[in-house]
């Protein structure tokens, strides 16, 4: 899922075109960065980055069985961040069983990948 945080409220909403049932979980990465050698690097939300001047921004995620909100949260004016940071970020979200979440360690992007037997992603 590509997504561009709106600066009026910086959150975008995204309703799922499937069903989520009660026991399951919903986890959301972002693309952290990409190595020299073209791989992806994906960090479980929420993240927190800390700027040198002390002021900090989270991105942030809740979810229903109807929606998921990726959002931004800042000790200081989100209306100061740059483009970088609010423009062309990239998401995955991943909806696995509740039960199955002592099993895996979420932290690892791939690790729920080859856990859960994904081999493919619907992309918007």
């Amino acid at each position: 899922m590509v997504a561009l945080i709106p600066e009026i409220n910086f959150e975008i909403q995204e309703f799922y075109d499937f069903q989520v049932f009660e026991n399951e979980v919903v986890l959301v990465y972002r693309l952290w960065d990409v190595t020299d050698n073209g791989l992806d690097v994906w960090r479980l939300l929420p993240q927190t980055i800390f700027f040198d001047d002390g002021s900090d921004l989270v991105y942030n995620y809740d979810f229903t069985q109807k929606d998921v909100i990726v959002s931004l949260d800042s000790s200081s004016n989100l209306n100061n961040l740059g483009a970088e940071w609010t423009q062309n970020q990239i998401f995955r979200v991943i909806i696995v069983p509740a039960s199955e979440l002592d099993n895996i360690d979420t932290s690892d992007f791939n690790s729920v990948i080859n856990t859960t037997n994904i081999d493919t992603f619907i992309t918007e």
